[in-house]
């Protein structure tokens, strides 16, 4: 009989120990491969988010607010930016050096998801995940012209319900602080699943966006008539000289000889509204929460690692590096609270390998009598020895197998939870390399825990052992 096939015998016999012992142990292997697999993939899909960007421009304040607001939708809405900033950058000094120039605005939501306007060519011009072109599952793109249509992303149309033709109000503030609704937008388009942050939005166009939070200035002027008609009676009553004088005054939709105009009263108000929400927004009433830049290709490197201080310093904005901030608040951030989750793991592992050391050690009391035949049968010490570090690296990697299944399992429960607050997509048959170390990191474990009762087997004294069972 080989050495494999007695200690599997060795671990059938004693079933209940052995089957705790190894739980224990497939429980802290399936924390660390939850650990090493969330952490993993969620670092691979934050840096690969930030990939579409060179350059992330928005007002001045803190880098990384800016950029986990502008790229992945998350945190409070940064302070805004001046149009002429954004003009600047793209029509200026800096033109030559965009490629691509994206503005976005933010500060609405609707069902938890972030309202973002945008232009067309976000999705036209824009990529992702190196070199991916951005494709519709439903519907097209929203147009240039119309105010008024929205694109929703594969998450967000998925939770919301809403489909293309379908319309939707925007609520003003964030989930957690309800505003007001505003005017409905259509949607004309569903994006097809990306895998980034994009999936969990929902774009409008930018002049709808505009037309929901800037007044015109014409909406005073046209208030300030009602408020007069309102007081004239008022007036009158109490001047008769002022009632004559308003008799020879040409009433509203009369020209000074008396002749009617073309469309008077509630049609001329009328109008103006229609007006005020077809025509575009003059540029002193926009802002911009931040502005997604592609860099030309073609520019030397020098200056593309000089741009962000130049338009940082010409224009009065923060320019900051995506990937470079991700970089930073993955080793700086996420990095510590991966290191931590991992030593707890990791000890809850070598807590179970010390639970076998305890089980297989109390076991040799009752196996004297087993190792003294075997040993009368012409076994050598180094066999005993041998068969009990295999009993303990067979429970460990039984314990690691079952782990290692469970920790995917527990990735995969977790997803969802993780897609929903992060807009990150876990994928729990996603293997880390890092997870290979657990084989031979087992086997190493295995047999420091099994050394002392291997000892105590290798130093069974035969004799003694025969005689004293019954």
């Amino acid at each position: 009989m080989s050495l494999w096939k007695i200690a599997w015998r060795s671990i059938q016999q004693r079933a209940l120990a052995s089957a705790l012992t190894a739980f224990s142990m497939a429980l802290g292997v399936a924390l660390v491969v939850a650990v090493i697999v969330i952490h993993g993939v969620i670092d691979q899909s934050f840096r690969r988010g930030a990939q579409g960007y060179d350059l992330i421009v928005g007002a001045k304040g803190s880098p990384l607010e800016l950029v986990l607001a502008a790229v992945y939708h998350l945190g409070r809405v940064p302070a805004n930016m001046s149009y002429d900033a954004y003009d600047e950058l793209v029509n200026g000094q800096f033109a030559a050096d965009i490629e691509v120039a994206i503005p976005i605005c933010l500060g609405d939501n609707f069902k938890g998801f972030r309202v973002i306007g945008t232009t067309p060519d976000m999705f036209a011009r824009l990529e992702y995940l190196g070199g991916r072109k951005y494709e519709f599952a439903e519907g097209r793109n929203f147009d240039d012209v119309a105010p008024r249509e929205a694109v929703i992303g594969a998450t967000a149309a998925r939770k919301t319900g809403l489909k293309v033709g379908d319309t939707f109000r925007p609520v003003h503030g964030s989930a957690a602080t309800r505003g007001e609704e505003h005017e409905p937008f259509e949607i004309v388009g569903v994006l097809a699943p990306t895998g980034t942050p994009n999936d969990r939005a929902i774009f409008v166009n930018i002049e709808g966006f505009y037309q929901m939070h800037t007044k015109s200035p014409e909406e005073p002027d046209r208030a300030l008539p009602a408020m007069k008609a309102e007081t004239k009676p008022k007036s009158q009553a109490a001047d008769p000289q002022s009632k004559e004088q308003d008799e020879n005054v040409p009433e509203k939709g009369e020209s000074a000889a008396g002749k009617s105009e073309d469309e008077p009263g509630e049609k001329q108000e009328s109008h103006a509204e229609h007006k005020h929400h077809h025509e575009g927004i003059p540029d002193e009433h926009k802002e911009i929460t931040a502005v997604l830049v592609v860099l030309n290709p073609k520019i030397p490197p020098p200056r593309q690692i000089a741009l962000p201080k130049l338009i940082s310093k010409q224009l009065d904005v923060q320019a900051v590096a995506p990937a470079e901030q991700i970089d930073n608040m993955l080793r700086g951030i996420v990095g510590n609270v991966q290191l931590v989750l991992l030593i707890l793991a990791v000890m809850i592992v070598v807590v179970a390998g010390i639970g076998i050391m305890v089980s297989i050690y109390n076991s040799m009391s009752d196996r004297r009598h087993e190792i003294a035949i075997i040993r009368a049968l012409g076994a050598r010490r180094t066999t005993i020895m041998v068969v009990v570090l295999l009993e303990s690296i067979l429970l460990a990697l039984g314990g690691g197998a079952a782990g290692l299944v469970l920790g995917h399992g527990l990735t995969g429960v977790l997803s969802p939870i993780i897609a929903d607050q992060t807009g990150v997509s876990v994928n729990p048959f996603q293997f880390q390399l890092s997870e290979l170390i657990l084989i031979p990191g087992l086997i190493v474990l295995a047999t420091a825990v099994g050394y002392l009762p291997a000892v105590v087997a290798y130093r069974t004294d035969v004799a003694q052992s025969l005689i004293a069972s019954p």
